[in-house]
């Protein structure tokens, strides 16, 4: 299924002014061109050099505070699990454990990473399709708090391992409801064809296989069905199949103590309608009001995506007879969303005079030998010199986190804002680092 974002019509494009206004975190200042919370990015940029990815410690704070205060203003007790596979930067950690949130984490090293930053283990919850019995092993070690088993062939390891080390996993079944979230369908998980979970119909009696298994302590439920979620309704579905699987497995005497509802609620790249957490509270409490369980979910991107954006500086522009290119020292590489999934990211001018300039279409690509580097096509912007700098909005969700080293580019430097200061949070790459655990055959 196609993602559910706007045809790259520049017709329909929103300008980098309306860009600016639903993000009050950016503001164009005539003297000083773009600047994040009150910082100029030209200055970063001077010091630090492009493409390097920038931080606001604030709007990452304000959207949890704004998150959490639509489950208590809607009347839920809901545990928050920040994903750390949406940015697992040191900072970005120690900024959400340091807010109490607990952490969601889908590997050994994401579970490492968030011990390190502070997260105490009982608030960790560990999803995933694929543990490995060295990451359960860990997990185990770690007394995290929840392990979400997405198989019948994982609960069974996990009872071995669990055994093996006289401990006992606290788990919740992954239930797959088979529901389409209809966003993109390299980011949906939550229908019957997808890999995770478990199928719903096998759900009660996995449950009870659990409950008599060494080793486990079954506490509840877990879903999740994709991430940029741009509609309520699939929540609506997927929670109401949760519903009638704890009244189901309590008729059959079984105790259910959690529903982990998961993740996935969009953002809106391109100033699109987009659900708020007061629609998904009020969703969630439709549903599990008056079950009694804990609710739990697990928000990344809606926590991080606004909250970073990648800083840019032009190479050239490369005159055709269509749509002329401009080619930023940025690529592919760096964020790979548009050439992964075709999304779709404003890219808005630093300097003061750019942002006034005649705009015409450009096409904006990196310089990655690969026809999938490109940011944009037909995107009206400011013909721009070779030197000016664009910011790459709402980059902060799968953005440096999945960056790579392809053609031998080096991971770019990290900045993190906050009141009205901002510090590099991590150093450029050198290409001896890429080297460094390289060995020639003896």
């Amino acid at each position: 299924m196609a993602a559910l974002q706007l045809p790259n019509d520049p017709m329909t494009d929103p300008s980098a002014e309306e860009l600016i206004a639903l993000r009050p975190w950016l503001k164009h200042d005539a003297m000083n061109g773009l600047l994040l919370d009150g910082v100029p990015l030209a200055g970063i940029a001077d010091e630090v050099g492009t493409p390097t990815w920038v931080y606001s410690a604030e709007t990452m704070r304000s959207r949890y505070k704004a998150l959490a205060g639509a489950m208590a203003d809607a009347g839920l007790a809901v545990h928050i699990h920040y994903a750390v596979k949406a940015n697992d930067s040191r900072a970005v950690l120690s900024l959400f454990a340091t807010q109490g949130a607990g952490a969601d984490v889908v590997s050994g090293g994401e579970l490492l990473k968030a011990r390190r930053a502070s997260f105490p283990a009982s608030n960790i919850v560990y999803s995933g399709v694929g543990k490995s019995p060295a990451e359960l092993s860990l997990a185990l070690r770690e007394d995290i708090g929840q392990i979400n088993v997405e198989s019948a062939e994982e609960l069974d390891m996990l009872s071995a391992l669990a055994t093996a080390q006289n401990r006992t996993a606290r788990v919740a079944l992954r239930v797959n409801p088979d529901v389409d979230a209809g966003t993109n369908d390299k980011i949906t998980t939550g229908r019957a064809t997808d890999k995770f979970g478990i199928p719903y119909s096998d759900a009660i009696a996995l449950y009870a296989v659990a409950a008599s298994l060494p080793g486990i302590q079954p506490i509840g439920l877990a879903t999740h069905i994709g991430s940029q979620i741009l509609d309520i309704a699939p929540y609506r579905n997927a929670f109401a199949r949760i519903a009638q699987l704890v009244h189901a497995l309590r008729e059959k005497g079984h105790r259910i103590e959690t529903v982990d509802c998961g993740g996935g609620l969009g953002i809106p790249y391109r100033n699109d309608p987009s659900p708020s957490p007061a629609a998904l509270a009020a969703a969630m409490k439709q549903t599990f009001h008056g079950l009694d369980v804990r609710l739990a979910i697990e928000p990344g991107r809606w926590l991080v995506g606004p909250a970073g954006l990648l800083l840019a500086s032009v190479v050239l522009v490369k005159r055709t007879a269509l749509d002329p290119f401009i080619v930023l020292d940025a690529a592919m590489n760096d964020l790979v969303r548009p050439a992964m999934y075709d999304a779709w990211h404003g890219i808005v001018p630093i300097a003061a005079k750019d942002a006034v300039a005649p705009a015409r279409l450009f096409s904006v690509v990196g310089p990655v030998c690969e026809s999938g580097d490109t940011f944009a096509r037909s995107r009206s912007l400011p013909t721009l010199a070779a030197g000016a700098r664009v910011a790459i909005l709402d980059a902060g969700a799968y953005g440096a986190v999945m960056s790579s080293t392809y053609n031998a580019r080096p991971l770019a430097a990290e900045v993190w804002v906050d009141q009205c200061r901002w510090s590099t949070i991590r150093d450029r790459q050198s290409i001896e680092e890429q080297w460094a655990r390289e060995r020639l055959p003896t």
